[in-house]
């Protein structure tokens, strides 16, 4: 039986690579499951958000850092290409690497919704299992719809096995290798 052309991808990840690196910088592209994405640009709350989490992070565990839209390779084989917004690595982790990073050595992935339609698949579908399959061992969505944080936990085959969702204002812990608990009261300023 012969793959529809809808399981086929768009282009090769070469070609979107060369499409990205000549994109104009206020449009920033994604590549997953074989297609191509337009990541919307951050208001100012999502801005505000990632700023939040990098000072968690750096209060809780000085040595690691988190990297804000870090191009990773993900998905099965690396054919994925995603521009986290925010990318928490052991400090000088990415030195020396190229544009698209292996995902090796990250323990999370960060994203925070944004006012699109495209939501729903791209954060809540998409990337959840194109992290698994890059073996990435959190994943945390800040879900500025729901008004909730949810951690995505323990990959395996290409899916998550622990996902857990708590409402801003709730803690919620960040599993090892981040191994810290992360109060969410903050968050509700920046739920609109």
């Amino acid at each position: 039986m012969t793959p529809s052309t809808a399981d086929q991808p768009q282009m090769l990840v070469e070609e979107f690579e060369e499409l990205a690196r000549n994109a104009p910088e206020l449009v920033q592209l994604e590549f997953i499951n074989g297609k191509v994405v337009v990541k919307p640009v951050p208001d100012g709350n999502h801005s505000e958000i990632i700023v939040w989490l990098q000072e968690v992070c750096m209060q809780h565990r000085p040595d690691l850092r988190l990297y804000a839209e870090r191009e990773l390779k993900i998905e099965e084989y690396r054919k994925g290409r995603a521009k986290p917004d925010g990318v928490l690595a052991p400090r000088r982790h990415f030195v020396g690497t190229g544009e698209w990073a292996e995902p090796g050595g990250v323990l999370m992935t960060v994203e925070v919704t944004s006012r699109d339609r495209d939501t729903n698949q791209r954060d809540r579908v998409d990337k959840p299992h194109g992290y698994a399959a890059a073996e990435i061992p959190v994943y945390l969505l800040v879900d500025r719809d729901t008004n909730s944080v949810t951690v995505y936990a323990d990959p395996e085959k290409g899916e998550y096995r622990s996902v857990t969702s708590r409402a801003f204002g709730v803690a919620i812990d960040l599993p090892d290798p981040v191994g810290f608990t992360l109060e969410t009261d903050e968050l509700k300023e920046f739920a609109y």
